[in-house]
């Protein structure tokens, strides 16, 4: 393999993916958690094009394939976790710290579950349209937007989710969600036309919609909005 295809459009994209979920672990652990979202944003913005650029530029390869999963598993994967170990640690206050890290560690629990949600989609054939289960940068989003709402409080939201209760329910449901047999519709968009494409657009309006008068409060607001779809597709398909 040359350097040319180690280095190519779609690989550099997922290295800044890569890089950018680091950046946010390291301004997480040291309490610049105003900067982690930007990160996350970053991370999803290379994840969504690295896999256009591969088809665009028609480079796509095995050793984009492992390293796309690679850097997930720190941007999508580790980063999450390292939210909630975070979160959950601040719900003890001032207890010493072999306290705190055994009260915040089930925070990982996340993690743990997107390296198992990785590897299951590398190998799973049915997943080539849409997801099953909900996908890792999904479940980064609706964590991301608990922190949002830990550091701004819109609508006093804080008081609900910087509770140990609701902290540790979150961290099981999006663990669960994320090896859930439950297919989910995926933004693949083959045309831009309507037709094949009317729940991808009525979720983008729906998503505009709750950003304009939810603002922060919307980010986990959304992902709650993309499950409960997925679900109502998988109803009436059937």
């Amino acid at each position: 393999m040359t350097y040319l295809q180690l280095f190519s459009l779609p690989n550099i994209l997922t290295l800044i993916n890569l890089f950018s979920g680091c950046l946010g672990v390291v301004f997480l652990f040291n309490n610049k958690w105003e900067l982690v979202p930007l990160c996350i944003l970053v991370s999803l913005v290379a994840d969504f094009f690295d896999g256009f650029a591969a088809r665009f530029t028609k480079t796509n390869s095995d050793l984009g394939k492992q390293l796309d999963s690679l850097a997930d598993v720190v941007s999508f994967g580790f980063l999450p976790g390292a939210i909630l170990f975070n979160l959950i640690g601040t719900t003890t206050h001032d207890a010493p710290f072999d306290a705190k890290l055994w009260v915040a560690a089930p925070g990982f629990l996340v993690s743990l579950f997107a390296a198992l949600r990785l590897a299951k989609f590398n190998i799973d054939t049915r997943q080539s349209d849409g997801f099953i289960g909900l996908a890792t940068p999904a479940a980064t989003l609706f964590i991301a937007g608990i922190l949002l709402i830990h550091i701004y409080n819109p609508y006093n939201l804080a008081d609900i989710t910087n509770s140990a209760a609701f902290l540790y329910t979150t961290t099981v449901i999006v663990s669960f969600l994320m090896i859930a047999e439950l297919p989910m519709f995926s933004f693949k968009f083959k045309s831009f036309g309507w037709k094949g494409n009317e729940i991808r657009y009525l979720f983008i309006i729906l998503s505009v919609v709750l950003l304009a008068t939810l603002k922060f409060a919307a980010v986990s607001v959304i992902i709650i909005l993309y499950i409960l779809i997925s679900i109502a597709q998988k109803l009436f398909t059937k």
